[in-house]
């Protein structure tokens, strides 16, 4: 472990104590339950501290304190402006502790150094977006069209509570990702970070307070998903939750949101698929192709995962992809050159290997990987399939690991293209590579998900990103982020 990273979580450790704190009201309070839940280091295997396990009483603590925050408290009195100071004054301090941020990052998720400090970065530019938005939440003045009206117009106004639930695979970015959007549209929020990887959102919570965001304002509560999360979802003082995680958790939050009819936001599944023309530039698309597969370990909701090539192609594609999966570098995030470090868990491990041997069980064919690394650590080798079937699961189902699956097709037909590749539950995300723009343009009004990236473009603060199908539905990012966090009222004047 590094030296400085050790140093980094001491320091937390200490300040958290022995069985962790929540954040309560602007105050670290000890949870009721006697057992912490172990944070693992996913690259060791070993508990390298605890955080609390908070359960239904610090849920309804939290949602009262966000509940008085703003009904009665002064987040929703404030001005747009100062909102927009404090949601910056955040940003400034995690930028200034952002190596702090990157190690205890590659400490709790395994992801290797280089990429924490990236999502580091990214968290502090979701801050400065959002920072903009307070002062340009506006609703329209709009023509009567009766004669008993003299004024009509819209406001934006906050929905109240939010519940943000946040995963494991990005865990700042992702708490920064829900909580810059609702503190910009004037909610309260609770933030219940994954129990695997809650020591950023720990960190965070401190920095919160030294920013000087008002007390009860912003609420952390960690624990487990099927405690505190479940408590979050079904608690009748929140009015909005958001939700990024498995499709499976994704309908039980709309079951218990159904209740009294929450605001839901859903970021789920995804089995995305990229699609390569022969005349695309070959050597960029298959650096492409396996960066958005392999990186994170692959635990990410819009990672690749079926790859679609023209049979003219396909080999040289596949070759490629498996050449660069044998060429990275798999080892711990601190380990100088580490490419892709080690997945969230045991349980995530031995899930993927399962996968693994169900994909050659039913007959598709390695042409590298399938195997877990070494005995210490949650290691898995990069893995690529050919050979594969449209109704084999590892095509169907959402693996959240280092496995691509490949298939060639030989049609021009972008209809018969766009059938395969959406083909699936989920419709999150599609890449497609080509030097044809009328091609990318008609296959992406082809095909059934809610981002569509043409040859290796990215995603940016200001687009709007969610899913189609079972993936989810809702938008994070720009005005539609931000607009997510927020209630249209109409108002109506007559003579």
């Amino acid at each position: 472990m590094d030296e400085l990273a050790k140093e980094y979580l001491a320091n937390l450790v200490r300040f958290m104590g022995p069985a962790g704190k929540i954040l309560i009201n602007g105050s670290w309070i000890a949870a009721g339950s006697e057992e912490p839940i172990d944070v693992h280091n996913p690259a060791t295997g070993k508990v390298i501290a605890h955080i609390a396990a908070g359960g239904k009483a610090e849920v309804d603590l939290a949602v009262k304190a966000a509940r008085a925050a703003f009904d009665e408290g002064p987040w929703t009195r404030i001005t747009p402006t100062e909102r927009s100071r404090l949601i910056w004054r955040l940003s400034d301090l995690i930028e200034a502790n952002s190596e702090e941020f990157a190690l205890l990052e590659t400490l709790d998720n395994g992801k290797p150094l280089g990429a924490a400090r990236a999502d580091v970065a990214t968290a502090v530019g979701h801050l400065r977006y959002n920072a903009g938005w307070p002062t340009k939440l506006t609703g329209d003045t709009i023509a009567p069209s009766s004669e008993n009206a003299l004024l009509m117009y819209t406001l934006r106004e906050p929905v109240g509570v939010a519940g943000l639930i946040a995963p494991w695979n990005f865990p700042l970015v992702n708490a920064i990702l829900k909580l810059a959007p609702a503190l910009a549209a004037g909610c309260t929020v609770v933030l219940k970070p994954a129990e695997q990887t809650s020591l950023t959102t720990l960190r965070l919570g401190m920095l919160i307070c030294e920013a000087g965001i008002p007390d009860g304002v912003v609420n952390i509560v960690t624990g487990y998903g099927r405690e505190a999360g479940a408590a979050l979802t079904e608690h009748p003082g929140v009015d909005k939750i958001s939700f990024t995680g498995s499709t499976q958790v994704g309908r039980n939050i709309l079951r218990a949101a159904a209740g009294d009819f929450k605001r839901v936001s859903l970021e789920l599944g995804g089995k995305s698929p990229v699609i390569i023309f022969p005349d695309a530039d070959l050597e960029q698309a298959i650096e492409g192709a396996a960066a958005r597969i392999f990186g994170n370990a692959g635990q990410v909701c819009t990672a690749n995962s079926r790859l679609y090539t023209h049979r003219d192609v396909f080999d040289r594609v596949v070759e490629g992809v498996s050449e660069r999966a044998e060429k990275i570098k798999v080892g711990p995030g601190f380990d100088a050159g580490s490419q892709m470090g080690p997945v969230i868990s045991r349980e995530q491990r031995d899930r993927i290997l399962g996968h693994i041997e169900a994909g050659v069980s039913e007959g598709a064919t390695l042409t590298t990987g399938g195997r877990g690394i070494g005995s210490e650590g949650y290691f898995i080798e990069p893995t690529v399939f050919v050979q594969t079937k449209p109704d084999m699961s590892v095509m169907r189902e959402e693996i959240f690991g280092p496995v691509l699956c490949a298939a060639s097709f030989s049609e021009d037909d972008l209809d018969s293209i766009a059938r395969e590749a959406n083909d699936t539950v989920y419709g999150l995300s599609a890449a497609i590579w080509t030097r044809d723009l009328t091609t990318a343009h008609l296959l992406s009004r082809k095909l059934r998900a809610g981002s569509i990236r043409i040859n290796g473009a990215g995603n940016d603060f200001a687009l709007p990103f969610g899913g189609y199908k079972q993936s989810g539905f809702g938008r994070e990012n720009g005005r539609e982020g931000v607009e997510a966090f927020t209630e249209l009222k109409s108002v109506s004047i007559g003579h």
